[in-house]
């Protein structure tokens, strides 16, 4: 119960690994509040977390429009307080090849991915300010160190939001602040359900991943819980990847 009380925000908390980080939070006695833009979804997830002994409240928001944010930010500190933690989980993937983008798929890919974190982070990162703890856990991906065709906006994005990661982190570090990116490799969530259920595509997959298998969100969870602890006060500006060993051939 380390984390007792702490407020922590989470962002694309509906589904997938966001819901996987908010239920492995839930148990250490946080007050979770859950962004994203499908509601039904959000109070099946709050109701769960509930029953593992968070507070949860869900909030509905595109976290892309500086307007949401702002009127997010307020939500929050009112019916939550300020915030001790943010997880900047949301993001979207259009594979297409770079010569069939439109312009308004890439900025949309760009905003919801790279943008977005930007926004929250100007909004939630004062409420840590001057209280000798804060936890900022931005989620990447090894498309920002690595990448496949058809993934020029995502990687793009990706990349960026690493350098993001580590000017941020330098930032904060006098403030007990860390900064720290996961970037996850091949995990069985919403998003990836259309390569998981093509046996070809997934075969491609696993064979760029040594335990040949894909990762169980709960894992992504976990590393988050430790992420928040004080026995990762000395972690930051930096990415942990979580992949396989992907990105290790």
């Amino acid at each position: 119960m380390y984390l007792a009380g702490r407020v922590a925000v989470i962002t694309g908390a509906s589904r997938g690994l966001g819901k996987a980080m908010a239920l492995a939070l839930a148990p250490s006695g946080v007050r979770l509040a859950l962004v994203a833009r499908d509601v039904e979804r959000l109070s099946s997830v709050a109701a769960e977390a509930r029953e593992l002994g968070a507070e949860a409240e869900i909030f509905q928001a595109d976290i892309a429009d500086e307007a949401q944010v702002l009127q997010l930010e307020q939500q929050v500190k009112s019916k939550l307080g300020p915030a001790d933690i943010l997880i900047n989980n949301a993001g979207i993937n259009i594979r297409k090849l770079c010569v069939d983008y439109t312009l308004a798929e890439w900025n949309s890919v760009l905003t919801v991915n790279l943008t977005s974190v930007f926004l929250m982070c100007r909004s939630f990162v004062p409420h840590m300010q001057g209280r000798g703890y804060g936890r900022v856990i931005n989620i990447t991906s090894i498309m920002a160190h690595i990448s496949l065709p058809q993934r020029t906006a995502y990687s793009a994005s990706k990349a960026g939001l690493l350098g993001f990661t580590r000017s941020l982190a330098l930032e904060l570090a006098r403030e007990g602040i860390t900064v720290v990116a996961i970037s996850p490799g091949p995990f069985a969530t919403e998003m990836t359900e259309a390569i998981i259920n093509d046996p070809q595509k997934s075969e491609q997959f696993m064979s760029h991943t040594p335990m040949r298998r894909w990762g169980d969100p709960k894992d992504i969870g976990k590393l988050a819980l430790f992420l928040c602890s004080e026995d990762a006060s000395f972690i930051t500006g930096t990415d942990i990847l979580i992949d396989g060993g992907w990105c290790a051939e």
